[in-house]
């Protein structure tokens, strides 16, 4: 049950993050879309009032085609909003007004979106695009870990956002080597070097511990430290206690690692992840091992690619479906009016363009011009043939190593098998 929440969620994430990249590439000719905010505690006759009022004010606007533009958008807000006698729960966005679709071309859309949190704002807006930070906020992960590897000769600090490791800072030292130089006394050198060894661990606990409670949020988001290095340095920088206390009450572990440069965040994590069990890095980092070492063997669970992805999931031989949240892909059943030819295909998309925006091609059978019968997502069309043989679906990010090598290796696409099928 439990992982067919997490699912869920990061579908809606996906779809959400899709939608308002769609938004995004929306323009107007001028200031005449309307972007809507209704916290869930507002009044929908009091929202309907501004509205109305808003109208009458548009007689001021000099431009014709802007006044005609705006008070067409908000009457098609005025028209939706008499479907709602309260806001939705966690309140609602309204985007609309006439999109500019290239050339002349244009057209009146109004969508509204209930987020994935409750909005905590009121706001009327009218611009050449749509206002959408407050929605991108909800992106953002709602708790951080701190990222920090260090030995005697640098160091490097960072963070863990969700499954995207970034990167911050580092600060080399100064400390001297072992070996001393002639005409030093071997006690004054140790003492010389314990000093800057001090030194370094104070500079370092300063700076990680800045950027640290820099973190907007902290006390809510900032879930705890990692510390990576090899020992005793990392012991011994923990039991000086050289972190802030607020940050050094938080240290969820020691870990070692081989590398304390910018390299040895991702391998501090890979290393840390026992501590990190519930992360969602952390299964996505243990699936796409999982395919991997499949992908090696030679009588491998494997599969990858659309094709041979799409076919397996056909004969229920899927077990986990692996599909890159980078992918911006249409499937369309595309055909020809003229003669009757009919095919699919599988387009790329940029994100948030618009399918209306490429290319349908010509017939290879008459050359008439194709058209769009029906297209879907590519990932919600796999994700619905997974369903259907209740394979699980894991949407992997490409933050990190593992996601990036699935999307560009992989084309985004692949999957885990119950058995093998020479697919």
């Amino acid at each position: 049950m439990t992982e067919q929440v997490e699912m869920d969620e990061a579908r809606r994430r996906y779809e959400f993050k899709k939608a308002l990249e769609r938004l995004e590439a929306k323009q107007g000719a001028g200031t005449e879309l309307i972007t809507l905010y209704i916290p869930p505690d507002k009044q929908i006759y009091d929202v309907t009032a501004q509205l109305r009022d808003e109208f009458g004010q548009c007689s001021n606007i000099k431009s014709k085609q802007t006044r005609t533009n705006v008070q067409s958008a908000i009457s098609s807000i005025l028209s939706r909003l008499k479907y709602y006698k309260k806001p939705p729960e966690r309140g609602m966005a309204v985007f609309c007004g006439t999109i500019q679709l290239g050339g002349d071309k244009s057209e009146l859309e109004c969508q509204i979106v209930e987020p994935p949190e409750v909005v905590n704002l009121y706001m009327y807006r009218c611009s050449s695009t749509f206002e959408l930070e407050p929605l991108k906020q909800m992106l953002e992960e709602k708790f951080v870990y701190g990222l920090l590897v260090l030995d005697r000769r640098e160091s490097y600090w960072g963070f863990l956002r969700g499954n995207r490791i970034e990167p911050i800072g580092g600060t080399t030292s100064t400390v001297p080597g072992k070996q001393r130089k002639g005409g030093q006394s071997s006690v004054r050198f140790a003492r010389l070097r314990e000093i800057a060894i001090n030194e370094f661990y104070v500079k370092v606990g300063e700076r990680a511990s800045a950027a640290f409670m820099a973190e907007k949020d902290f006390f809510e988001r900032f879930k705890g430290v990692l510390i990576g290095g090899p020992s005793p340095t990392k012991e011994e920088f923990e039991a000086g206690a050289y972190l802030h206390h607020e940050v050094q009450k938080r240290i969820i572990g020691l870990f070692d690692v081989a590398y304390t440069n910018e390299s040895g965040l991702a391998e501090l994590v890979d290393n840390a992840q026992d501590a990190l069990r519930g992360v969602e890095v952390m299964k996505e980092k243990e699936s796409m091992a999982r395919f991997l070492k499949e992908l090696v063997k030679d009588d491998g669970l494997a599969a990858y690619g659309e094709e041979s992805v799409r076919h397996n999931l056909e004969i229920g031989a899927v077990d986990i479906l692996l599909l890159s949240s980078g992918l911006r892909e249409v499937r369309q059943k595309i055909r020809c009016e003229a003669c009757g030819y009919a095919n699919e295909r599988t387009v790329k998309t940029k994100p948030g363009e618009l399918t209306s925006d490429l290319e349908t091609g010509t017939c290879p059978d008459c050359s008439a011009p194709l058209s769009i019968a029906e297209e879907s997502d590519i990932i919600d069309e796999l994700t619905s043939f997974a369903d259907q043989s209740s394979a699980r679906v894991e949407i992997i990010s490409d933050d990190f190593e593992e996601g990036s090598i699935l999307m560009t290796a992989f084309g985004g696409i692949a999957a885990i098998l119950r058995y093998r099928t020479g697919y």
